[in-house]
C-alpha cells in the first residue's frame, strides 16, 4: 500500500484548485503532492501529501453515472461513525461536496499503513503450516493463523450493535437478501455486452432459492485480503480495514458469501487462482470449508449450509466485474486492467454453476 504510481492518464486531480482548496482548512501554504494508488477498480484513490503530512482522497470514478453505485458523501458518513466503534475502519476527515474543485466530490480521510498482499507473497515471508518464527533472514507465519486473523476480524464487524453505533438508517435488514438477488440480477442486465449462458443460470438458481436472513449486521460487502493491510511485521495483526463504498446493514452470512466468492481453489483454473484478490498460496492451501468452519468458531454461532451464500457471491463478483467491463468498452475507463474482465465474468459463471451442480462450496 506505501506503492504509488503517477497519476494514470484520464484520471488526473486539479493539483492548483486543490491545494487552494485546503489551505486554509489544512493552514498550509505550499504546494501539495498527489499520487494515486493503482489498486482497485472503483472508487479512485491518491495519496495527498502536505508538509510531512499523508492523507488519502476518495472520489467517484470517471464515466460513473449511477451516483448511488458511489456514493462517497454516504461512505463518508458511515466511516464518521463507524471508525469510533471499530478502530480498523480509517477517520474520515473532510468532504468537499463542491464538484468544481476537481471534477466530482471527494473526501479525505487518513492515511493507514500496512502491507496489503495481492496474489504474491513478498519473499521475506514464508506462509507454512508450522514453522519456526525466524530463520535465517526469513520470517515464517502459520497460514492457518493469518486466516484466522482475517476471519476473526469480519466477526468483529458482525458482532457491532449498529444501533448503538448510530447506523440504524444503514440498511433495511428485513427482506436483504431477496433485495440483494433481485438488485444484482438487474445490476447484471443493465450492463450486459455478452452472452453468459452459465452467469444467467446460476441467477435463475438463485432467485428460486433465496433464504430468510439469518440476522442483521453491519457488513463489508468486499471482504478480501486486498481490501485489509497487516503489520508487516506480525502478518497475523491486520491494522486497517478498506473500501467502505458498499458498507450496510444485512444477512452476515451474505458477507461471508462474498468472501468466499473470492477465495479460489485449484479447480478455478490457473487465471482465477492468479487474480490478486487473495494470496495465492492461502487460497491453495486453506478450503472455503476451513473459512466456514474459522467463522464458525470465531462468532460461536453454528451456521447454516453456505451453497446460496457462496453462489450469491461469486455472482455479486460477476456483476461487478460486468458492470466495469461496460464502463470500459464505453470508454469511461482506458484502465486496461478491464479490457479482459468479459473472461473473468464468464469464468465466474463456471464457478457458480459448477458449485450448484455439485451441491457444495
Amino acid at each position: 500500500m506505501s506503492e504509488t504510481i503517477g497519476v494514470r492518464p484520464g484520471e488526473e486531480v486539479d493539483a492548483n484548485a486543490l491545494a487552494a482548496y485546503l489551505r486554509d482548512r489544512f493552514e498550509n501554504n505550499e504546494a501539495i503532492e498527489i499520487a494515486q494508488f493503482p489498486a482497485g477498480s472503483s472508487n479512485l484513490t491518491y495519496r495527498i501529501r502536505m508538509h510531512d503530512e499523508e492523507f488519502v482522497l476518495r472520489r467517484p470514478p470517471f464515466g460513473n453515472t449511477v451516483k448511488t453505485a458511489h456514493d462517497i458523501r454516504r461512505e463518508f458518513d458511515v466511516l464518521s461513525k463507524l471508525s469510533r466503534v471499530y478502530p480498523l475502519a480509517p477517520k474520515p476527515i473532510l468532504f468537499c461536496e463542491d464538484a468544481s474543485i476537481i471534477g466530482s466530490e471527494f473526501y479525505l480521510m487518513e492515511r493507514r499503513h500496512g502491507l496489503v498482499l495481492r496474489g504474491a507473497i513478498p519473499e521475506v515471508y514464508v506462509i507454512a503450516k508450522s514453522a519456526p518464527p525466524y530463520e535465517g533472514g526469513v520470517v515464517f507465519y502459520d497460514q492457518i493463523q493469518v486466516c484466522q486473523s482475517f476471519i476473526r476480524i469480519l466477526t468483529h464487524l458482525h458482532s457491532i450493535d449498529y444501533m448503538a453505533a448510530g447506523l440504524a438508517d444503514l440498511g433495511k435488514p428485513d427482506g436483504y437478501n431477496r433485495r440483494q438477488v433481485e438488485g444484482w440480477t438487474r445490476r447484471y442486465f443493465a450492463a450486459k455486452t455478452h452472452e453468459h449462458s452459465e452467469v444467467e443460470s446460476a441467477i435463475e438458481w438463485l432467485n428460486a432459492n433465496i433464504p430468510a436472513e439469518f440476522g442483521a449486521s453491519i457488513i463489508h460487502n468486499d471482504y478480501k485480503f486486498d481490501n485489509v493491510m497487516l503489520d508487516p511485521n506480525d502478518l497475523t495483526r491486520i491494522t486497517a480495514v478498506l473500501d467502505w463504498e458498499m458498507v450496510t446493514v444485512g444477512d452476515p452470512l451474505m458477507d461471508l458469501g462474498t468472501t468466499l466468492g473470492y477465495w479460489m481453489s485449484r479447480d478455478a483454473g490457473e487465471e482465477m487462482l492468479s487474480m490478486p484478490f487473495n494470496p495465492r498460496v492461502l487460497m491453495e492451501n486453506i478450503s472455503r470449508q476451513e473459512l466456514v468452519d474459522m467463522y464458525s468458531e470465531a462468532s460461536g454461532r453454528e451456521l447454516p449450509d453456505m451453497l446460496f451464500y457462496y453462489v450469491f457471491g461469486t455472482f455479486k463478483i460477476a456483476a461487478i466485474a460486468q458492470q466495469i467491463y461496460a464502463r470500459h468498452t464505453k470508454g469511461f475507463t482506458t484502465d486496461q486492467r478491464f479490457a479482459n474482465f468479459d473472461r473473468f465474468v464468464s469464468a465466474l459463471g463456471r464457478i457458480a454453476t459448477l458449485a450448484i451442480g455439485r451441491g457444495t462450496i
